[in-house]
């Protein structure tokens, strides 16, 4: 959020600030649901998100996870098309909303907000087709050491432990993360801590060897 806002002038920033809203999403609360039109911008100031489309099988896969500063649900706003997922809240969240007839009056009036909006949609689109990739290419195994690497790039280490990934993720979302059953990562996750690979203290992770993680999971150094 603060990227995609920080091209807009005084008086603009003032006129948002006038006209959002701030809510407070209870963990596993609905922020909004696939399939329903979007009437604003879902801006995060404090909290997790997951984004999750559900497959035809009632099985879900999260498409993306966003943090505090990042904004959602911006695709299906400017395509003015319904939401293509749903978001649900991580933990408690404090997100702020911005009317939709607001965030267009942005793109009509601030050329460089425009820029940065189609900057952001295009890295979107980028690392919506690398993850598609992944799930096509990529063994279970590896997309697992895969997910618990991109969730330490996206939320950081817990501050009193700089082993500790900063986000709690039940083995459901595990799995929707991974795009597998529960079962087969829960037994993955089995195998990785008798590798010395990870720690699950409760339903937190401890990243104990991230290059070998990263090395599992293909990525280049």
């Amino acid at each position: 959020m603060d990227n995609l806002f920080k091209s807009l002038n005084d008086e603009q920033v003032r006129a948002m600030s006038a006209n959002k809203r701030s809510k407070i999403y209870r963990k596993g609360e609905l922020i909004f649901r696939e399939g329903d039109h979007a009437a604003g911008l879902f801006c995060i100031s404090r909290g997790n998100i997951k984004v999750f489309k559900t497959g035809s099988e009632g099985r879900d896969l999260i498409v993306r996870l966003a943090r505090s500063g990042d904004a959602i649900g911006y695709r299906a706003l400017i395509s003015r098309e319904p939401y293509y997922a749903s978001a649900v809240a991580l933990e408690d969240a404090q997100i702020c909303f911005v009317p939709a007839e607001e965030f267009f009056r942005y793109i009509g009036d601030n050329p460089s907000f425009t820029m940065e909006l189609i900057q952001t949609l295009s890295r979107d689109l980028r690392l919506a087709e690398e993850r598609i990739l992944r799930l096509a290419q990529k063994t279970v195994r590896e997309r697992l050491a895969d997910a618990l690497t991109l969730l330490l790039d996206t939320f950081g280490a817990d501050p009193a432990d700089p082993h500790m990934v900063n986000v709690h993720l039940s083995r459901e979302d595990f799995a929707s993360l991974v795009g597998t059953a529960t079962e087969t990562v829960i037994r993955l996750i089995s195998d990785f801590r008798t590798e010395g690979l990870i720690e699950t203290p409760g339903k937190r992770i401890r990243i104990l060897d991230e290059k070998t993680l990263r090395q599992i999971a293909g990525h280049t150094t």
